[in-house]
């Protein structure tokens, strides 16, 4: 008996640190002017049937989707600073109203400087496959890397750590896709390439567009 009772003092122990190291969601309320925004927008046009829709943080907003996917029916629904926990909790707001045939999904990047584990990452990102497939099974998820950066680069071995979960989550599911954008960011010195960036060393230039565009054309291809 007494060892059965310290094997649970051990297991109480684990949960209580598991717990205590999960770095709380910031406040999604942060972003309800956007939401609205999006709302609006849509009260005035009609979106695309079976779109591929990118989404997630300041690198789907700031890339010009409908230019750079003018043969595809595209909605971009990017909110600048989001974590996965903010596009999970406006989903519905944010891409499933539009049912996307394709969705391409940014985010992780503020996750991780944020101090979210790789676990914790990886269990949002699973939690926003579950409910995209509770409502079309059926929908393609291109996950984008998260990209190595100048501004960001103390976090990268993070960040690596985060991709390299994501990339085996999805390689075990026909659904879902990683777009490596990060391997051609690298320089031949292994650090992120200075012109892919904007002068804040963190948001794409259009030379990094221009990568990623590259890569994630070659993914959608693979789908379609």
């Amino acid at each position: 008996m007494k060892l059965a009772g310290q094997s649970s003092a051990c297991l109480s122990l684990l949960v209580a640190s598991t717990l205590a190291a999960q770095v709380p969601d910031p406040d999604p309320a942060r972003f309800a002017e956007e939401i609205a925004a999006f709302a609006r927008w849509d009260e005035k046009n009609a979106a695309p049937r079976d779109p591929t829709l990118f989404v997630g943080s300041s690198s789907i907003r700031m890339w010009n989707t409908a230019e750079r996917f003018q043969d595809l029916p595209v909605v971009n629904r990017g909110f600048g600073g989001a974590h996965i926990s903010d596009v999970n909790h406006f989903v519905k707001e944010t891409a499933l109203r539009y049912a996307p045939s394709v969705i391409v999904f940014y985010a992780g990047d503020n996750d991780v400087e944020a101090g979210k584990s790789a676990d914790q990452v990886l269990a949002d990102y699973d939690a926003f496959v579950r409910r995209v497939g509770d409502a079309n099974p059926a929908t393609q998820i291109v996950f984008v890397a998260i990209k190595p950066s100048l501004a960001r680069w103390l976090h990268w071995p993070q960040m690596q750590a985060v991709n390299a979960r994501i990339r085996s989550y999805s390689e075990a599911r026909t659904n879902l896709h990683y777009a490596d954008v990060a391997t051609t960011m690298m320089g031949a010195d292994g650090k992120p390439r200075a012109e892919l960036f904007v002068p804040d060393g963190l948001h794409l230039s259009t030379a990094g567009y221009d990568v990623w565009t590259s890569v994630v054309r070659q993914s959608l291809a693979a789908i379609r």
